[in-house]
């Protein structure tokens, strides 16, 4: 094939991975039953969780993310946003779409702990700002 012939066709575009979607020039990886099993463990396991249906993005698909009464928290992709509300409510958790809600405080006040937890194992003279 003649070098003019190569950039007349244009480039050679690779189709998606065979388990991955295809969102716009990116490659993400689809849900899975490893998600699922993953989702249904964490959310059996605590107690006062509530579930947020995150939208599809540029860069990911429709995840779900739990959060439980203390602000630990988990996400994982899922098949769509039908299946995220009947996950939860086959699991009697309230949910919420987050793009209309947004995530809870305890969330972020759970994350703020964990980092100053962290900090303070790696550094013994860390001293945390009173708020």
């Amino acid at each position: 094939m003649a070098l003019w012939d190569r950039f007349r066709k244009g480039p050679k575009m690779s189709g998606p991975a065979r388990d991955a979607a295809r969102t716009g020039s990116t490659r993400v990886r689809a849900a899975d039953k490893v998600d699922e099993a993953h989702l249904h463990e964490w959310v059996t396991e605590r107690r006062g969780v509530e579930g947020f249906v995150e939208p599809r993005t540029a860069v990911s698909e429709v995840t779900l993310l739990l959060v439980a009464h203390d602000g630990e928290w988990t996400r994982r992709r899922v098949p769509g946003v039908k299946w995220a509300h009947d996950f939860c409510n086959k699991h009697q958790v309230p949910s919420y779409d987050a793009a209309v809600v947004g995530i809870p405080q305890r969330m972020r006040d759970y994350n703020s702990r964990v980092r100053k937890e962290q900090k303070a194992a790696e550094y013994p003279q860390y001293k945390p700002r009173e708020p």
